[in-house]
């Protein structure tokens, strides 16, 4: 009775490692035919990219090629300029849907292609996937909407501590740390942009030159001594001033992502914008955001001009003569003057598009008002 239920129980356990044993094996089996798929996919991905990037450098060249074909045609009077207006305006939308559109990705990046190859090296980040791409824009909105937050946190509480506890001078340690967190800030702003710019994305090319300038100003500060007693409130008033705009610039952004991301899901939904757009300071499309958010764009940049100025003033009476604060202050009326006029351009672009809609709304009244 004994062996019989030993035997029994042998048999058991060698159907469970047999069991066992094919389970492995079909797993293992599986992996293979993953990986096998998997790499299949990648090297077809890459086929049709490479197509792709052959088709859009050729149309691009057969672009350019017809503008100057266009071009010789009318001086040598061989084309109607009339009609090579209508020509050139056809290949301008066509450039434009082939530059602005996700085409783009193919073509040559110029300066973004330099600046991610800097510091990713010769990767490609264009995402073949819409789902991946959208992803990519999430993670660059939540970046932002967190930052905002940390932008108006930490000057804020640099001031109070100075003026409740460091007796009015600022250390050199915290001040260095918030600079070193600036640095970080706009490099990762600046790489999220340019792989968004890769991936079809509408972001101006001055905002990322805008962020070159703040990376560049921010690595600068780094190396600014902080100087301490006899008279630190006069010798940092420097370092006061700009974390003062940095309070207000603070409060932009806040505001900028508040009432603007609601009004790209908007104008995505009425076709004016597309899934990868992302909002900027002077996107504001309805009547009670362009009187609130212009005005605190305009005072900013114009402060943010005011401090590039005293910066400057500092050095020329010699309160404080480093090359860093000359630098620092030409780089703020740098930014100030491009946001200035980028804004300005946005508000002329708007007031034409309603003059246009204006325009073609009375002529349909009339046509309307004569049948």
């Amino acid at each position: 009775m004994g062996d019989s239920t030993a035997t029994v129980s042998g048999g058991d356990n060698n159907s469970s490692e047999r069991n066992a044993a094919e389970e492995v094996c079909r797993i293992v089996e599986q992996s293979k035919e993953l990986q096998e798929s998997a790499a299949t996919l990648i090297s077809r991905n890459s086929q049709e990219e490479a197509s792709l990037r052959q088709r859009a450098l050729a149309l691009d060249s057969s672009i350019k090629r017809l503008h100057s074909y266009i071009a010789s045609s009318v001086k040598k009077g061989n084309l109607d300029p009339k009609d090579a207006e209508k020509l050139v305006e056809e290949l301008t939308r066509a450039s434009y849907t082939l530059s602005e559109g996700d085409a783009a990705a193919f073509l040559p990046s110029k300066s973004y292609g330099r600046f991610l190859k800097m510091f990713l090296g010769p990767i490609n980040v264009h995402a073949t996937r819409k789902d991946v791409q959208l992803k990519v824009k999430e993670e660059y909105n939540n970046f932002r909407d967190r930052t905002a937050y940390l932008f108006l946190f930490f000057p804020s509480l640099l001031l109070l501590l100075r003026s409740w506890v460091w007796n009015g001078c600022f250390p050199a340690l915290p001040v260095q740390m918030y600079q070193a967190w600036l640095l970080f800030l706009y490099t990762g702003l600046a790489l999220r942009e340019n792989i968004l710019r890769v991936n079809g994305s509408d972001i101006r090319p001055w905002w990322i030159y805008h962020h070159y300038c703040a990376m560049l100003m921010a690595l600068i500060s780094l190396t600014w001594e902080i100087e301490r007693q006899p008279d630190c409130s006069q010798k940092q008033k420097g370092i006061q001033l700009f974390l003062k705009w940095a309070i207000m610039q603070g409060v932009a952004m806040l505001l900028q992502n508040r009432y603007q991301r609601q009004r790209l899901y908007t104008r995505i939904a009425l076709g004016k914008a597309r899934r990868m757009d992302v909002v900027w300071g002077e996107t504001a499309g309805v009547e009670g955001q362009i009187w609130l958010l212009y005005p605190i764009l305009f005072v900013l940049q114009a402060f943010e001009a005011y401090v590039g100025l005293l910066l400057l003033k500092t050095a020329v009476v010699g309160v404080v003569s480093e090359w860093q604060v000359v630098t620092c202050g030409v780089l703020l009326i740098i930014m100030a003057v491009g946001n200035f006029t980028n804004t300005v351009k946005t508000l002329v672009s708007k007031s034409r598009v309603k003059a246009k809609m204006k325009k073609g709304k009375s002529k349909n009244d009339l046509l309307q008002g004569s049948s």
